[in-house]
């Protein structure tokens, strides 16, 4: 049935044939008039335009639809079942494809969003008509602004503003600089051009400030998930760029505060008034309430415990009270959600609780639904049909507004002295744009300051400059970059007397302490060679965004005390520095960051400390369960942690697999007894760096050490060079031990890698302790000839990898050791990296 009214208009502008939304507008306003008796009459005043409104029938809902002939799209559930799974299948497939050419995900899902929209599949009105129907779009809108709600309150949790107070002059001088120069120039060039600006909207003050604040303001939510998908988190660049973030967000809650309030004093002046009046009890009761609310829950939790499930329901269901509040006084939906966010402690136990709970609901599922909202008001027909006198201011200040972002970040940086293309990556960085700018936009709409081709173009210039700024961040700036040296820092070039042994100790959990505090034990630091230990508990950041470095010999730091959740730890390393005395120094540290980038904090901290070694746990580890067998505990995320180390690290790394129990650990000291090590010299960089460091053990008198060498038959596939400097370090070590009955040498002929195999498992008597090998760089391939196929660890080398598998029969804990692989130099391919230093 369709029936057709007149509809009333009141004062508003005339539609335009590109505004789908101009109809939101016009009220309709039916009078009724009275005259004598009980009779009415209805008259209708101001009728403009007659519109035709459709009256359906309620749709109803059959079992079996398909079978008798109706559609179920009809329906209003299985409708929005479609539309779910079209939203998120599409916005993955163009995430997919665009991943291969280094595009962030927020380009994706824009795109993604645009591609069911009006451009592109939304230009087939059967298309709409049956998957995004009018009636059914409002469920799109809302769930998508629910999404945007969200996002904006989790990004708040992650965020800390305590690092205000941490940050350095260059970062507020760069950050005021990188916002208010752009600002001017934008708020100048749509000032002179208000004159020619066809659109009036466009024309008026608030909304020339407002679209010129939006585009200067580098906006923490939007630069974070891209520096996180690039994994830069950890590195200089990343931490400056969040710091400035963070500053420029405190500006940009100002600003938007004094928009709205324009805004509000548009239409009445005493709107202003209440605007002011409902914004400060939004924010005393955020502050004084919902703050101290959140302090509470902190303190009714146990320690290392997750927040209680009601409390984390709760605090969910408060984001839309507060969306309610804010949008009811007129703040902006979004900023409400926000501020909750920011008045949560971040970290653990609350925040982390809370990020660990919703995170994936909300990207996964909800955001689809954000991008989409972003795709169906996209109209790149209507943009065009508005033609370029109706874009062109708007089009002059967006580019305004990123060039003179770009240089005067990059002026200031050049004036800071930051390197040439580390101030470039830090321009482009700033110039990034994502989902907070696309909730302002969606606002403007709502408010009538843009229509759908402003819009439209707004859309299409931050997704165009984010997706060209993002791979060009990616290709200019290397954070691994700087680990790589040229000075050498290996135990083979370190004298064993008179020179102190310098190494980072890389704890993941408190199960691998012990035997790693035995490890450092039988490497025998002595008086005339000491050990200094630079201690490093890494810990997953989780429940806020900027990454946490904590030196705990300094007081400051101590007041990050929810950090400090590995004292245990701390405790044994410091028990085992004052049983060695002079021995030993230890400095402790503690890193929370994201697994993915965790290796660049170990990497920095050996760079700094001129670290001789680096030792790292093997991300398996055996414990001795109640039936006496052995199972594997394997840390999650640490496999990539350690590759990515041994790819990029200053200094020589040893890697430990502990085949001990967890309550008698790697080579626990067993009265008088001794302790047999076998070292596996197989020839190379690395076989040479494992001799001279387990050269340093024998000098513990509780250490047997057995030293086999390998050598291929009639010296097939030898390297002269390697062989040469192998010769070099055996006869050394020989000459100096050969009249020590702790130290036995042997060597082995083989002629392919299954003999060197069965070599080794002939060593096996159970009577090991330590087995050391040398990981890979220069070994003979003859050696190894047929055993790569079935490697699993890569980052153990081939016979390290066979000596921890569970096709070895032994026992004994294995310790992997890697040479210094210097800049400009391709490791694993076997190059000559020693030199005729001799330990």
């Amino acid at each position: 049935m369709v029936r057709e009214f007149p509809r009333y208009s009141s004062s508003v502008p005339e539609p335009r044939s590109w505004d789908q939304n101009y109809s939101n507008a016009l009220q309709a306003t039916v009078k009724a008039q009275t005259a004598g008796g009980n009779e009415s009459k209805t008259g209708f005043n101001n009728v403009y335009p007659p519109e035709l409104i459709k009256c359906r029938p309620a749709a109803g809902s059959h079992p079996l639809a398909l079978y008798v002939g109706e559609s179920p799209l009809k329906t209003p559930f299985t409708l929005v079942l479609l539309e779910i799974l079209l939203v998120i299948v599409a916005t993955r497939i163009v995430r997919f494809l665009l991943k291969l050419l280094r595009q962030p995900r927020i380009v994706s899902e824009i795109i993604g969003g645009i591609f069911i929209g009006p451009s592109i599949l939304g230009r087939s009105k059967k298309f709409t008509s049956v998957v995004f129907p009018e009636h059914s779009q409002f469920i799109i809108r809302n769930i998508g602004i629910m999404g945007f709600m969200y996002f904006l309150f989790i990004s708040g949790v992650k965020m800390d503003f305590a690092v205000v107070a941490k940050t350095k002059k260059k970062h507020i001088v760069i950050a005021l600089v990188g916002v208010f120069i752009p600002l001017l120039m934008t708020e100048g060039v749509g000032f002179i051009l208000r004159k020619s600006m066809v659109d009036k909207e466009l024309a008026k003050v608030s909304t020339i400030g407002g679209i010129a604040s939006s585009l200067a303001l580098p906006l923490f939510p939007v630069i974070y998930p891209i520096l996180k998908e690039l994994n830069l988190l950890s590195s200089d660049i990343g931490r400056l760029a969040l710091s400035i973030a963070v500053l420029s967000d405190g500006f940009g809650i100002t600003a938007l505060i004094v928009f709205e309030a324009a805004l509000q004093g548009e239409g009445k002046p005493i709107a202003i008034l209440w605007y002011t009046i409902s914004l400060v009890l939004i924010l005393a009761f955020t502050l004084g309430v919902i703050r101290k609310a959140m302090h509470k829950i902190i303190d009714h939790t146990p320690d290392g415990q997750y927040v209680d499930q009601a409390y984390v329901v709760g605090i969910l269901l408060l984001v839309m009270v507060m969306g309610f509040f804010t949008d009811m006084f007129g703040v902006a939906i979004a900023n409400g959600p926000f501020w909750l966010g920011l008045v949560i402690p971040d970290g653990p136990p609350l925040g982390s609780t809370l990020v660990d709970r919703s995170e994936t609901m909300i990207t996964e599922i909800l955001m689809p639904f954000s991008f989409a909202v972003i795709g169906l008001s996209t109209d790149v027909e209507a943009m065009i049909m508005a033609g370029w006198q109706w874009m062109a201011p708007l089009f002059a200040m967006g580019i305004t507004c990123y060039a003179s972002k770009f240089i005067a970040t990059f002026a200031t940086s050049m004036f800071f002295q930051v390197p040439f293309r580390d101030g470039v990556v830090l321009s482009l960085v700033m110039c990034l744009k994502g989902q907070v700018e696309l909730v302002l936009f969606i606002h403007w709409m709502d408010k009538r300051m843009v229509g759908i081709p402003g819009f439209t173009m707004l859309v299409l210039l931050i997704t165009i400059v984010t997706a060209i700024a993002t791979p060009l961040i990616s290709i200019l700036y290397d954070p691994t970059r700087p680990y790589m040296v040229h000075k050498r820092r290996t135990i083979q070039h370190t004298p064993t007397t008179d020179a102190e042994l310098r190494i980072v100790l890389v704890i993941y959990d408190e199960d691998s302490t012990a035997g790693l505090i035995n490890l450092l034990e039988v490497s025998n630091p002595t008086i005339s060679s000491p050990f200094s230990i630079f201690a490093i508990r890494l810990i997953e950041l989780v429940g806020r965004a900027s990454p946490v470095f904590i030196d705990h010999q300094k007081e400051e730091d101590e007041a990050d005390l929810k950090y400090a959740v590995s004292q245990t730890i701390h405790n044994a390393l410091k028990l085992y520095q004052e049983s060695k005395g002079d021995y030993v120094k230890l400095f402790n540290f503690t890193a929370i960051a994201p697994i993915r980038t965790m290796y660049q904090d170990i990497c920095e901290l050996a760079l700094l400390k001129r670290a001789t070694l680096m030792i790292l746990p093997f991300h398996k580890e055996c414990l001795d369960t109640l039936g006496g067998k052995l199972t594997e505990m394997v840390r999650r995320g640490i496999r990539n942690v350690n590759t990515n180390v041994l790819a990029h690290s200053p200094c020589s790394v040893a890697v430990l697999v502990d085949k001990g129990h967890l309550r008698h650990p790697l080579m626990a000291f067993r009265g008088h007894s001794d302790l047999h090590f076998v070292m596996l010299f197989l020839g190379g960089a690395d076989a040479r760096e494992a001799l001279c460091l387990a050269d340093r053990m024998v000098g513990n008198p509780k250490v047997l050490l057995t030293v086999i060498r390998f050598l291929s038959y009639n010296f097939e596939g030898d390297i002269e060079m390697e062989k040469k400097m192998d010769d070099g370090v055996v006869t050394w070590f020989w000459v100096k031990n050969e009249r020590n009955d702790r130290v036995s040498y042997r060597e082995v002929v083989v002629k392919k890698g299954a003999e060197t195999v069965g070599a080794i498992q002939a060593l096996d008597d159970h009577n090991c302790d330590v087995w050391i090998v040398g990981r890979k760089q220069g070994i003979n391939p003859v050696l190894l000839e047929g055993l790569s196929n079935w490697s699993e660890n890569q980052e153990l080398g081939i016979i390290g990898d066979f000596l921890s598998s569970d096709d070895f029969d032994g026992t004994g804990s294995v310790l992997v050791v890697q040479q210094q692989i210097l800049r400009g130099q391709e490791a694993g391919k076997g190059g000559i990296t020693g030199g005729l230093n001799i330990c």
